[in-house]
C-alpha cells in the first residue's frame, strides 16, 4: 500500500482532506532557492556603480534621482505583487507559479541591464539605466516575496525554521562568492578588462542561466501547505490597513532597515573602496569579499546553534552591535592585509544578522496569522520590502553626498579625495545606521507564535 504521506490529491487539483498530513519539504531543497535568487540581484547591486558610473560615465546625481524614482515605483508594485501571490489559487500552489515565471524574467532583465551600448550618453544612458534597473528590482521583488513567504509556511516551528534559514543563508553566501567575489575577476580579467563592458554582459548571461535552473528546481520540489490556501482570498485594502496598523510591522521594519541599508552600502561600494580607499586594482575585491563570506559561512553555523539555545530575539540583539563595531575596523583598513582582516570582523556580525533577522520577520508574520486567521505572507513581506527598498534611496543619497562633500561625481571626475569619500560611504554611514538599530532592537519584543493550521496531525498508519 502506498504511504499516505506520499499521496497528494493536490496533484489532481482537488483540495487535500483536512486531516491528511502534508508532505515535508527537505530543508536543503528549499534553501537551494536562495542560491538562485541571490546571484542575479547581487551582481546587479555589486556592479551597477562600477558599470554605469565609473565605466560608462553616468553622473552620480542622475544615479541618485533614478534610485528615488525606483523606490516610489517599488513601493507601489511590491504590495500588489504580494497580494496577487496571497490570492493565487492553482493546483500548483500559491507561490510556485510566480517563482517559475519570475526567474526567466529577472534573468532577461539582468542581461539587458549589463548590455547597455557604450555609445549611450546623457539622457539616453540615464533612461537605459532607469528602465532595466526598475525591471530587475521588480522581478527580484516578485521572486523574493514568494520565496520568503514559503519559509514560515514550510517550517512552522522556529527550531526547524532556524535550520532551514541557516541552510538558505549558507547557499546565499555561496552565491555571494560567485556573484560578488568572483564577478570582478570574471568581468575585468577573464571576459573583459577594467575599462570595457563586454565582460559584464557575458557574466550576466552565465549567471542568468544558472539562476533560472536553480529556482525552477527548488520551486518544483517545494510542498506548500494547502490549508494555508483554504480560506477566502484576503481583500487588499483591509489587509493592507491591518498590516499598517500593526506596531511590530513598523518597529521590526525600521530596525531591519538599519541592518539592510548598511549592507547595501557595503555591497554597492566595495569595488570602489578597493580601487580608491585601498589604492588597489578592482579585482582585489575578491580577497576582501572572500574573507567576509568565508567567515560568515563559519559564523552562520555557530549563530544557528545560538538561536536554538537562546532564541532568535536574544541572538538578534547580540548580533546587531557586533556588526556595528565591525565598521570601525573597516574604516582603519589601509591595504589589502588590513582590509581582509577587517572583512573577517564584518563577517562575524553579518552572519549573526543573517541567522536571525528573517526569523524575527517570520515571527511577525506568524503573529498576524494567529490574530487574524488568514495567511497573507506575500503582502506582508512585500510591505516589509518597502523598508528594504529604502536601500535604493539611501544608497543613492549617500553616493550623491560624495559629490557634495568630496567632489566625486563619476569615474571621469573622481574629485580630489575619492579614497576618503568611499571610506565614509563604506564605513561611517553604515556605522551610524547599525548603531541606531542596535539601540532600538533592545526595546522591541516579538513573541513566538504558531498558527493552529500549521500543526499537523500524526501521519496515518499505512
Amino acid at each position: 500500500m502506498a504511504d499516505p504521506i506520499e499521496q497528494s490529491t493536490a496533484a489532481e487539483g482537488a483540495p487535500r482532506p483536512a486531516g491528511a498530513p502534508v508532505r515535508r519539504t527537505p530543508p536543503w531543497r528549499y534553501a537551494l532557492g536562495m542560491f538562485g535568487t541571490s546571484i542575479p540581484i547581487n551582481m546587479i547591486k555589486g556592479s551597477m556603480i562600477l558599470f554605469y558610473v565609473d565605466i560608462l560615465g553616468l553622473d552620480v546625481r542622475a544615479y541618485g534621482v533614478v534610485m528615488v524614482i525606483y523606490a516610489v515605483i517599488d513601493a507601489i508594485d511590491n504590495p500588489l505583487l504580494g497580494h496577487l501571490s496571497d490570492g493565487t489559487r492553482t493546483r500548483f500552489g500559491r507561490r510556485r507559479p510566480w517563482l517559475v515565471i519570475g526567474a526567466p524574467l529577472l534573468a532577461a532583465s539582468m542581461i539587458a541591464f549589463f548590455s547597455a551600448p557604450t555609445s549611450l550618453e546623457g539622457m539616453s544612458l540615464v533612461l537605459w539605466f532607469a528602465v532595466f534597473a526598475i525591471l530587475c528590482e521588480a522581478f527580484d521583488s516578485m521572486l523574493n516575496a514568494n520565496y520568503g513567504a514559503l519559509l514560515p509556511e514550510l517550517f512552522p516551528q522556529e527550531k526547524d525554521r532556524a535550520v532551514a534559514n541557516g541552510l538558505r543563508q549558507g547557499f546565499q553566501l555561496v552565491a555571494l562568492i560567485v556573484s560578488l567575489a568572483v564577478t570582478p575577476l570574471l568581468t575585468t580579467r577573464v571576459f573583459g578588462t577594467e575599462t570595457t563592458t563586454e565582460g559584464f554582459r557575458t557574466t550576466a548571461i552565465i549567471y542568468g542561466a544558472v539562476a533560472v535552473v536553480v529556482i525552477v528546481v527548488m520551486a518544483l520540489g517545494a510542498r506548500e501547505n494547502p490549508r494555508y490556501a483554504a480560506t477566502e482570498r484576503p481583500p487588499f485594502l483591509p489587509s493592507a490597513l491591518a498590516i499598517l496598523r500593526n506596531p511590530l510591522f513598523w518597529k521590526v521594519g525600521l530596525i531591519g532597515a538599519c541592518y539592510a541599508i548598511p549592507m547595501a552600502l557595503v555591497l554597492s561600494g566595495v569595488q570602489l573602496f578597493v580601487r580608491y580607499s585601498l589604492d588597489l586594482p578592482v579585482a582585489n575585491a575578491l580577497y576582501l569579499q572572500g574573507m567576509v563570506i568565508v567567515v560568515s559561512a563559519i559564523g552562520l553555523a555557530v549563530w544557528t546553534r545560538v538561536v536554538a539555545r537562546k532564541g532568535a530575539l536574544w541572538t538578534w540583539r547580540l548580533a546587531f552591535p557586533l556588526l556595528c563595531l565591525s565598521f570601525v575596523a573597516l574604516f582603519f583598513a589601509r591595504d589589502l592585509v588590513t582590509g581582509v582582516l577587517a572583512g573577517a570582523v564584518v563577517g562575524v556580525g553579518w552572519s549573526g544578522m543573517l541567522a536571525t533577522n528573517d526569523l524575527i520577520v517570520a515571527r511577525v508574520l506568524d503573529g498576524d496569522a494567529v490574530r487574524h486567521g488568514t495567511h497573507r505572507e506575500g503582502l506582508f513581506l512585500s510591505a516589509f520590502g518597502f523598508f528594504g527598498r529604502l536601500n535604493g534611496v539611501v544608497t543613492g543619497a549617500a553616493l550623491a553626498s560624495l559629490g557634495i562633500f568630496f567632489g566625486y561625481t563619476s569615474g571621469d571626475d573622481p574629485g580630489n579625495d575619492p579614497g576618503t569619500a568611499f571610506r565614509v560611504y563604506m564605513c561611517v554611514y553604515p556605522f551610524v545606521l547599525t548603531l541606531i538599530g542596535s539601540v532600538a532592537a533592545r526595546f522591541v519584543h516579538v513573541p513566538e507564535q504558531t498558527p493552529p493550521e500549521a500543526v499537523e496531525p500524526a501521519p496515518a498508519t499505512p
